[in-house]
């Protein structure tokens, strides 16, 4: 399960699939073309989110890093999801993004956090 291919290609299709049928009562290819975005933007962050994360807590103080580094990164996703949709025309944009996002703020949220807590027990053994 530590596979990042595996982790990307699951993103791919499962956040694609989502975004398919969240636009699924609209003419093709619209809801191809909005999985296929979705899925390929939920691949990147996939492997950003994590990375960027880990780059941007130590420049924040201890309390300001339990949040701000998620905050941020789920931010500038949530952006980066709004601005391709409307793009590349998806028809259900908030419909598309809500649970992708959802997903990723979710796992990049509790990741810091624990990260934080962790690196904190270390420097205190």
């Amino acid at each position: 399960m530590k596979s990042t291919p595996l982790h990307v290609a699951f993103a791919f299709v499962a956040m694609g699939g989502w975004a398919i049928f969240a636009n699924s009562t609209h003419a093709m290819p619209k809801p191809l073309l909005a999985g296929l975005v979705q899925g390929s933007i939920s691949a990147a962050l996939t492997l950003f989110l994590k990375r960027t994360v880990d780059w941007m807590r130590p420049r924040f103080s201890y309390g300001t890093g339990h949040v701000a580094p998620a905050l941020i990164a789920s931010l500038a996703s949530a952006m980066l999801l709004v601005t391709a949709h409307l793009l590349v025309g998806t028809p259900e944009v908030a419909r598309t993004i809500a649970v992708p996002l959802l997903v990723s703020a979710s796992y990049i949220f509790t990741y810091n956090f624990l990260s934080q807590h962790r690196s904190e027990d270390t420097t205190h053994d």
